[in-house]
């Protein structure tokens, strides 16, 4: 009776292992080139959400598969069709900037997998796409928070706004930006344009200080803020500048130096501000890890879109199902995340809070929180 007890439960393992499957995850990250600091960030969180939770209900192992883009346009279009085409993917997480994952979803949307973007902004990604989402917060809001802030905290009146005319971040940002300053009694001087990769801007910057703001807004990324904030205190200019997520990291503070001392930005999560207990659980896992306890909200952003997502694949019956996984990635409300307290709409947008940070002695310091 003993050796059929034992030979029963023997079938029932071979069973339940040959049930189990692996479900891959794409993930479209700039791992190298100009945009490496964002990409890198956001894979070490993703990363470690795995680690922490490898496998769904059901028993199946959740494998990433990952593909640089390089920061670039035909890369991400490469790696997109790659992952869906070789790879078999479930679900896709990337691709950071808005140019990027718009490339990604208009791809992945015809082929009907899912994708969860960490940090894309620009509020027109989700449109007419029923597969696109995003943990982050949309430019609309972000524009919101920057306008709202410097109005009645700071007393700002008049701004220039620069824009990267090569960005579709930048220019939807400082539209959402410049709607909400002028809406709440602010005056726009003027819109000065640049573009990606440029990095002689004396020009501009004397033109600002002419104009004479009482702030500067920069909708763009790090490499082009932080040579801004330079060229602006090497010709005297030292107006406060405010920025959005897209300097949300310590290369910003590396390349600007003491130029972007007092510098303002919004930015996701702030770990000494953790908004929720997973917030708190995995920055010690983060700190066991790593040995370091500033979790940057890159990675908070990364760890979510991979936590979510295996969030709405143990609601589905079949884990790899990608049009069920969609769906319960649309109906998840109230899901704690790493970065906050997080509500997807049938959109695939997020409500969420915003966080400001000013920099002090060459750090990103916590400020204050927004909610929606």
């Amino acid at each position: 009776m003993r050796k059929l007890s034992i030979l029963a439960t023997s079938v029932a393992l071979l069973v339940s292992v040959s049930v189990a499957k692996e479900i891959k995850v794409g993930a479209v990250m700039p791992m190298s080139g100009p945009l490496a600091a964002y990409g890198q960030t956001t894979y070490d969180g993703i990363v470690l959400a795995q680690k922490l939770q490898p496998t769904l209900k059901n028993g199946d192992t959740v494998k990433l598969v990952l593909v640089d883009n390089k920061g670039d346009k035909v890369e991400t279009a490469t790696s997109t069709t790659r992952l869906i085409s070789s790879d078999k993917v479930t679900a896709i997480l990337g691709a950071l900037t808005s140019t990027n994952t718009a490339q990604v979803i208009a791809i992945a949307d015809k082929k009907q997998i899912p994708v969860i973007a960490p940090a894309a902004t620009n509020d027109k990604l989700t449109m007419r796409r029923s597969f696109a989402n995003r943990v982050c917060f949309a430019d609309s809001f972000q524009g919101k928070v920057v306008a709202n802030y410097a109005l009645k905290d700071l007393g700002l009146k008049t701004a220039v706004v620069i824009v990267d005319q090569a960005q579709v971040y930048s220019l939807g940002l400082s539209k959402a930006f410049k709607k909400a300053f002028e809406k709440g009694g602010g005056k726009v001087i003027k819109k000065l344009k640049i573009t990606s990769g440029d990095k002689d801007f004396k020009a501009i910057v004397s033109q600002i200080k002419t104009m004479n703001p009482d702030f500067i807004f920069l909708p763009l990324y790090h490499p082009e803020a932080s040579m801004i904030a330079r060229q602006s205190k090497q010709i005297g200019l030292n107006k406060p500048m405010f920025s959005g997520d897209g300097v949300a990291n310590q290369t910003f503070i590396d390349l600007g130096g003491k130029a972007v001392e007092g510098y303002m930005f919004t930015d996701f999560f702030d770990y000494s501000a953790p908004p929720t207990q997973k917030s708190k659980d995995f920055i010690a896992a983060y700190s066991k890890e790593t040995g370091k306890n500033e979790l940057n909200s890159f990675t908070a952003l990364g760890a979510d879109t991979y936590f979510l997502l295996v969030d709405a694949m143990n609601r589905c019956s079949d884990p790899s199902d990608s049009i069920c996984v969609n769906k319960e990635i649309k109906a998840s409300k109230g899901f704690e995340g790493v970065s906050g307290i997080i509500n997807m709409d049938k959109t695939g947008n997020a409500t969420r809070s915003a966080v400001i940070k000013v920099i002090t002695n060459g750090k990103a310091i916590y400020k204050t929180t927004v909610n929606p």
